[in-house]
């Protein structure tokens, strides 16, 4: 069998690269191991956000009486919050399938592994295999849970991601190490659920690649769900003989220990490149990721890298837009190369946090003059009204130009409000012209233009 593309990993980048490559008239197939849609729509973004969603619902029900609505003796069912869960997971999944017919995509499941000439080795789960050809072959492999030796997942008391969103009962508490999307998103979920969560952060600040403010403000709304922070700790060892964890740590103070029910690492990803055949196709890698150029193409002519196997940020939206772009390339048209300067990432957490662009220290350190602004939700009317006004918008200009360096957001829905900034910075947008721009009343939304009124010393509401 021969096609124009070949694309193995069938994830974000994946099947988008598959499904805009098909558009482009090239004869696409994708190769999956296992359900399409990979990590993103089956352990990750979307699965995720279904249980953040029914622990909200949970914690709204709990403040009702806030709103003038009285409920008696809410609670919770965690197995069909579980269940909730995987049933989105799994009617996304369903929508990936429709696609991938609908633009006449060859499906092939099994394990991929890349043979020279542009050729794919496919071998099923029962262990039958064949090979397939392609003019060009990509590789979306994606990634899994980052092992640590102090933190070896044994799926049952020492967690990865799949499994704490899995569980078939919910612990009574859990230690959760590493506080960054997914550390925070799922400390979020299950404290709001009733569950005792301690984090623990090597680095001195939760969410440590946000602005400083925003890690402040997120520490100091979760510490308000009952969520213990231990910053500038190091997890040493867990004991996992008993019948829960002893975990070991140190501080500045010693070493120390606390008991546990659970564990979760979630200390990051890790590419899935080993026994893909890279080494025979003599494509290259560097600390741990493949070596690409600015459209995709590997050391290896004819085989190209997407996603979190490449070197970036490890996103959805960035491995689809790369997807987008290696393919266009492919098909001969001229796309612009991606701003990693400009891309927007997203915590799902209660309050909500996201953030493009410099934070303030990064912007002092690349050399600029700035213009600071900070417009706090206890000032929003919409805030108010909806009772959610922990948070803030914080703005960086360029003093001398005008530029949009970066923004950072802490609140509710911040998430939908990011692609704004991202959108005036692809545009070049100055800060009076943001200012200028008419925001409607009342919204979220106008925070963002309080926040640039502050740094130009015009802010009305504060």
């Amino acid at each position: 069998m021969t096609y124009d593309l070949i694309v193995v990993g069938s994830g974000p980048g994946g099947y988008v690269a598959a499904i805009r490559a098909s558009q482009l008239g090239l004869k696409t197939a994708i190769v999956e191991k296992e359900s399409l849609g990979g990590v993103c729509l089956n352990w990750g973004c979307i699965p995720t956000k279904a249980l953040i969603k029914s622990a909200q619902v949970f914690e709204y029900i709990q403040h009702a009486s806030d709103y003038g609505i009285e409920v008696k003796e809410a609670s919770h069912d965690f197995s069909k919050i579980v269940k909730r869960s995987r049933d989105v997971a799994g009617g996304m999944s369903k929508g990936v399938q429709f696609l991938m017919k609908k633009n006449k995509i060859d499906v092939i499941n099994g394990y991929g592994k890349l043979l020279p000439g542009k050729k794919v080795e496919v071998t099923a789960a029962d262990g039958k295999s064949q090979i397939v050809k392609a003019s060009h072959v990509m590789v979306a492999t994606g990634g899994r849970s980052r092992q640590l030796p102090s933190l070896p997942q044994d799926g049952k008391k020492i967690i990865g991601y799949r499994e704490a969103m899995t569980l078939s009962k919910q612990p009574d508490s859990i230690v959760i190490v590493g506080s960054g999307a997914i550390g925070v998103e799922f400390a979020y979920v299950y404290a709001a659920l009733g569950t005792k969560v301690t984090v623990v952060e090597y680095l001195p600040r939760i969410v440590p690649n946000e602005d400083a403010d925003v890690s402040k403000e997120l520490a100091k709304s979760l510490k308000k769900t009952g969520i213990d922070f231990m910053t500038s700790t190091e997890v040493t060892h867990v004991d996992t003989k008993g019948k829960g964890c002893i975990v070991h740590y140190k501080d500045a103070k010693g070493e120390h220990s606390m008991t546990s029910e659970m564990v979760l690492s979630a200390v990051g990803v890790t590419p899935n490149i080993e026994n893909i055949g890279l080494e025979a196709v003599g494509i290259q890698t560097e600390r741990g990721h493949i070596v690409v150029d600015d459209m995709y193409r590997t050391t290896a002519p004819g085989y190209y890298a997407i996603g979190d196997v490449v070197p970036g940020q490890a996103l959805a939206h960035v491995a689809s837009a790369e997807g987008i772009i290696c393919v266009e390339s492919i098909a001969g048209h001229n796309p612009q190369a991606i701003d990693y300067n400009n891309i927007p990432g997203c915590t799902y957490c209660s309050p909500e946090v996201a953030s493009v662009g410099y934070t303030e220290v990064q912007a002092k350190e690349a050399g600029y003059e700035l213009k600071v602004g900070k417009f706090p939700f206890s000032a929003s009317g919409k805030a108010a009204a909806a009772g959610v006004t922990d948070g803030f918008v914080k703005v960086i200009y360029d003093a001398k130009y005008g530029e949009l360096l970066g923004a950072h957001m802490i609140g509710a829905n911040v998430t939908e409000m990011i692609a704004e900034i991202v959108a005036v910075r692809k545009l070049e947008t100055t800060g009076m012209e943001l200012l200028k721009a008419i925001h409607p009343h009342p919204t979220m939304s106008e925070a963002v233009m309080e926040a640039t009124a502050m740094a130009y010393g015009e802010v009305i509401h504060l």
